[in-house]
């Protein structure tokens, strides 16, 4: 039997409250009792981890880079470049110093053949920006055709990665062609 939290609702076992991170948000804790918590298809989401300050944080972003003329702040929030500026700038709020910064990546997966591979750009994207900023990656998993499930320990620097579902990868449908119209016969018109 689990233990209650003050809110009533059952203490998970671990005794470590999980928190969850939607498509758009970051969320960096310095809280050891903290388990960010995310699931990904082809969306990346970063954990950077300074082991000094003993903080981390999570991101989960949709696409890489804005197309554009894009501007409006909350669209901004999907795409990687706005979300690794913002979990890096939370971090250093609360005391991470940018040059002990450790990174994971996970996510990227091409979920549908015949599209673009969204996941794969988002995958280089991530890289990149870490190479391009210095921060060392010290662990990914990305790519495959299967949704992952993460979970981080921030404090700790520690992340696990399971799939959530791995399937073949879905092919487009194409809608079969319409059934020609037959001939318009002399008559009654009929109006609805």
């Amino acid at each position: 039997m689990s233990a209650l939290t003050h809110t009533g609702l059952p203490r998970p076992a671990d005794g470590l409250r999980r928190v969850t991170i939607m498509q758009g948000e970051t969320k960096v804790s310095d809280d050891a009792g903290i388990i960010l918590t995310t699931v990904l298809g082809s969306c990346i989401s970063a954990c950077l981890f300074d082991p000094v300050a003993k903080v981390g944080g999570l991101n989960h972003f949709l696409l890489a880079e804005p197309g554009s003329g894009e501007t409006d702040v909350r669209s901004l929030q999907r795409y990687g470049v706005y979300a690794m500026e913002v979990l890096i700038n939370a971090m250093m709020a609360m005391g991470a110093t940018r040059t002990n910064l450790k990174a994971r990546i996970y996510g990227g997966a091409s979920l549908r053949d015949g599209f673009r591979d969204i996941g794969a750009t988002n995958a280089l994207f991530a890289r990149r920006f870490l190479r391009d900023e210095r921060i060392a990656l010290v662990g990914e998993d990305v790519g495959g055709n299967g949704a992952r499930r993460v979970e981080f320990r921030p404090t700790l620097g520690l992340a696990r990665c399971r799939i959530a579902n791995d399937r073949p990868v879905e092919r487009p449908r194409i809608a079969p062609a319409p059934a020609p119209v037959a001939a318009a016969t002399v008559g009654d018109v009929e109006f609805f």
